[in-house]
Parts: C-alpha cells; sequence; structure tokens
C-alpha cells in the first residue's frame, strides 16, 4: 500500500445540501453519508458558486471561480481547453486518475486528466457519443431495457420509478464501475477516483422497492416565501422552472427524489464496503460534494441556477484516512465552495498547488485550526431562467436579481427556509446595506460586466453563460502554465 494517500470523490448531481439525515432532515434517510460524517467533517455553509452543472463542474477541475473559469452559465457544447486540472496534477505526480460516471466534459469523450473513465452521461449532443452504460446496457438487456434518461425529458418533476431488476439501474451501473476500477487498480500507485453519479438528477427513476419506502411518509410542508407569489401559477410543462404544480404531482416528485438519494447512499456504502474489506479505506480521503441542488417546489421553483438554499446549498462532507488528524464528528461553519477542492487534494496529495488556483486548501479547518478564512461565499448565474447573484455566509444571505434589480435578504439562522424577505424590514437595513456594499465590490472589479461602478449596483444587466477568452488557461511553449495577465 502506497503511503501517499488515495482520494475518493463522490460527486453526485443535483443533491440539495438539506437531503442528509446526518443534519436531521424529517423524512430522508442517508445511514452510510451519516456514519461517514461521524468519521469526518460536514461542511454547512458549503455553496456552489454558480448552480448549475457545466460551471460548477469547472470550478471543481481548476480550482478557480466561475468568472475566471470563463463559465457564468450553462451552455452546452463548449469544449473544455484546461491544460492543468486537479487530475492532471494528480496523474503527473504519480497518481491513477480514475473516473466512473458523469463529468459533463465536452467533447463527451474528453479525459481532462483521467487515465481511465467510464462515461455515463445522459445527453446527445450530436456527436455520435454513446454512453458506456449504454452499451453495457444493450449487452445486458438486447436493448429491451432503456436508460430513463433517454425516454423523457432530464428535468423533469414526473416521477417514474424504475421497475425493472435493479442491477441494471444507471447509479447502481456507476457504483459497480468504480468498484471494477478500484479492482483492477495499479496497485504500485496511490488513486483518485472520481465518481459521478447523475442521480438523484431528473429523471425521478428511484428503484421501484426505494421509492415504496416513502410511499406513506409524512412530508414536511413545502416551504413558500412571502415574495414567491409571481411563481405561484400554473405549470405549463413537465421541465419547468418555476409554477405551482397540483399537490398530489409535487408529493410523488418529493417522495421520487428522496428515494433516488437513499439509492445513492446505499451505492456510496458498496463502494466503502469495498475500501474497508481491502484495508484501503484507511488510507483514503473521501469527499462528497454536489454539482448543486434541486429547488424541488420551494416557492413555486423546480431545477437549479438561482441563489436560493434549494440550489445552491451543497452537501458536504469530508472524511480523511484516520492517521490525519482531524475534528471528527463535527460541524464546520466556514463557507466553502468548489474551488476549495483541488488545492484541498493536492496539498493532501503533496503536489505543489498551481498559482492560478483561487480556492484554499480546507486541511485546516478539518483539524479544527484557526485559520483566516473568507467571510462569505460569492455565486452568480446567468443564460437561462432569472440571472441572479448572491453572497452568503451561511447564516445571511443577500440575492439580487441582476436584470429586474429585485432584492432580496434573508436571516438564515432564523429563517433557514427562506420565507421571509427582510429586504425592506428597516430593522435589518443595516445588515442589507453590508451585504450589498460586498457585492457591490465584488462585482466593481469587474468593469466589463456594467453592473457595479463601485459605489451601487446596477441592474438590467446580464453576463454571458461563457467567456471565450478565458476558457483556455495560457500555456507557454514549455508546456507550463502561467497565470493568465
Amino acid at each position: 500500500m502506497p503511503d501517499r494517500p488515495n482520494f475518493l470523490f463522490i460527486f453526485p448531481d443535483q443533491w440539495r445540501g438539506d437531503c442528509l439525515g446526518t443534519l436531521g432532515h424529517p423524512v430522508v434517510e442517508t445511514p452510510f453519508l451519516d456514519e461517514m460524517a461521524l468519521e469526518g467533517v460536514i461542511f454547512t455553509a458549503a455553496y456552489a458558486a454558480c448552480p448549475s452543472c457545466i460551471a460548477a463542474r469547472a470550478c471543481v477541475a481548476t480550482g478557480q471561480t466561475p468568472n475566471s473559469v470563463g463559465r457564468l452559465g450553462y451552455q452546452d457544447r463548449v469544449p473544455w481547453r484546461y491544460p492543468v486540472t486537479m487530475m492532471t496534477c494528480l496523474r503527473d505526480g504519480g497518481y491513477q486518475t480514475m473516473s466512473a460516471g458523469k463529468t459533463h466534459f465536452y467533447p463527451q469523450r474528453a479525459n481532462l486528466g483521467f487515465e481511465q473513465n467510464l462515461s455515463y452521461e445522459t445527453q446527445d449532443l450530436g456527436d455520435d457519443y454513446e454512453s458506456d452504460y449504454e452499451i453495457w446496457l444493450k449487452q445486458q438487456t438486447g436493448g429491451a431495457v432503456r436508460d430513463t434518461a433517454q425516454e423523457m425529458g432530464n428535468n423533469s418533476w414526473i416521477a417514474h420509478p424504475w421497475v425493472h431488476d435493479e442491477y441494471l439501474h444507471p447509479s447502481t451501473w456507476n457504483a459497480t464501475a468504480a468498484i471494477g476500477l478500484l479492482r483492477r487498480r495499479d496497485p504500485m500507485r496511490p488513486f483518485f477516483i472520481q465518481v459521478g453519479f447523475h442521480r438523484p438528477h431528473p429523471p425521478l427513476d428511484p428503484p421501484l422497492q426505494y421509492f415504496e419506502m416513502y410511499h406513506e411518509r409524512p412530508l414536511p410542508p413545502v416551504p413558500v416565501g412571502d415574495w414567491a407569489a409571481e411563481y405561484d401559477r400554473p405549470v405549463s410543462k413537465t421541465d419547468c422552472s418555476a409554477g405551482h404544480l397540483a399537490d398530489h404531482l409535487l408529493d410523488r416528485a418529493r417522495r421520487a427524489y428522496y428515494a433516488q438519494i437513499t439509492h445513492l447512499d446505499y451505492q456510496i456504502g458498496r463502494i466503502l464496503y469495498f475500501l474497508r474489506r481491502r484495508k484501503w479505506l484507511d488510507n483514503t480521503y473521501v469527499i462528497v460534494c454536489a454539482d448543486h441542488g434541486e429547488l424541488l417546489g420551494d416557492h413555486h421553483l423546480f431545477r437549479k441556477t438561482l441563489g436560493y438554499e434549494g440550489s445552491a446549498k451543497l452537501p458536504f462532507i469530508i472524511q480523511p484516512p484516520k492517521a490525519v488528524e482531524c475534528r471528527r464528528g463535527t460541524d464546520c461553519s466556514a463557507p466553502i465552495t468548489h474551488m476549495d477542492i483541488m488545492p484541498t487534494v493536492l496539498e493532501a496529495a503533496g503536489i505543489d498547488i498551481p498559482d492560478f488556483v483561487e480556492g484554499a486548501s480546507m486541511t485546516p479547518l478539518l483539524r479544527g485550526s484557526a485559520v483566516s478564512w473568507r467571510e462569505y461565499v460569492h455565486g452568480e448565474h446567468s443564460g437561462f431562467t432569472t440571472a441572479c447573484q448572491f453572497v452568503t455566509d451561511g447564516k445571511e444571505k443577500f440575492h439580487w436579481e441582476t436584470v429586474s434589480g429585485r432584492e432580496r435578504f434573508f436571516d438564515l439562522t432564523k429563517d433557514p427556509q427562506e420565507t421571509v424577505d427582510l429586504a425592506e424590514d428597516p430593522a435589518y437595513a443595516d445588515r442589507v446595506a453590508l451585504w450589498r456594499n460586498r457585492l457591490i465590490e465584488v462585482l466593481a472589479e469587474r468593469p466589463q460586466d456594467g453592473m457595479s461602478d463601485g459605489t451601487r449596483l446596477i441592474a438590467g444587466r446580464s453576463t454571458p453563460a461563457v467567456r471565450p477568452e478565458l476558457l483556455e488557461k495560457k500555456l507557454d511553449c514549455d508546456g507550463v502554465v502561467r497565470p493568465r495577465e
């Protein structure tokens, strides 16, 4: 067994930050992740700096902000031209790098530093791509069983439980594929493996037995803010981003979503058990983090991209190896985000962190050491749905719709479900001004956006979904990446 630590990075898609049993969710069961939290640290103020799939994943891969990485919203078919990533640094530093599942890279067979990549992407982007899961599923069933994601919309609220054998489900395949890669690993090198579950992202197709676990369980009320009246309109389509869904349909969607999570928790448990039996877990960092959340009907909203808790807050747990100093079984309220993963992993691996990385290593937070840390996370999203900017420390949040100029402010310590907008409350005027000024300062450093002149926020504008000029890092002829000027 190599002395250097291994890394298991569990990276599901669209898992809400509140959907963990260890955080006291009244319905969701996640026994394996709850056990993992007892052996590690759970971060309770983790947020996506750009709460949608592609941008969040680019922040993980590069250790940078959405603006620096050139992706401020969602846009398909934009090539990933990053010559140095967390994975290339690990590979070049002696690690075996593997991926099983979703990466959302483009082109869809790009590896970006993964030496082995069993790919599962649900979208057909016209590039003659067929996922490894689809190929396997055809071999297993002769084409008689098809992935739900190929049969219906991937942003639908419709619940459609999986009635086939559980081993055929894409989430089960994903865990089995990861175990297969680990079984065939190079024993002479430490490993880094990313397990990119597509679920609980829709389609909402949990195996039937998991759906039945939640069949008659009482559900808590859906939070609806005093500010959400504009979204209280009938849902017009099956892949809506806003609207009032009939109670019985929303109830069914919520149960299916929770069942997806419990099914994933079991698959994560399978991988951990495999590592434990081989004594590899003792020398492995296990990191669990989603790319973003799912609004799931909160405030008559669905999907992601907004800065509200259901969309932007992340489940985030790190369980270090046994020999690593760690305040195990504790919560950490420091504001963290995706760009902090790369420096944390590289530091633990003993690999130099590239100069362009903007995130910070979370190692001192794991130890409980006194450390100077950022005061808040800045988040944003452009593109489809309402463009927004937000700043939060997990205790308070300022949310700004950049086109309409609408401001909202929430006291998350008293109102974690954001049901009361305090932006116009005189008792909170000083707090609102403080957080507005923080956002003004962030945006003033980006004059090209025209959203701040250093003294005020300027409404009526939005950022582009991608910044083509920033998508490629500057690469000198000697092959060494330099910080962009």
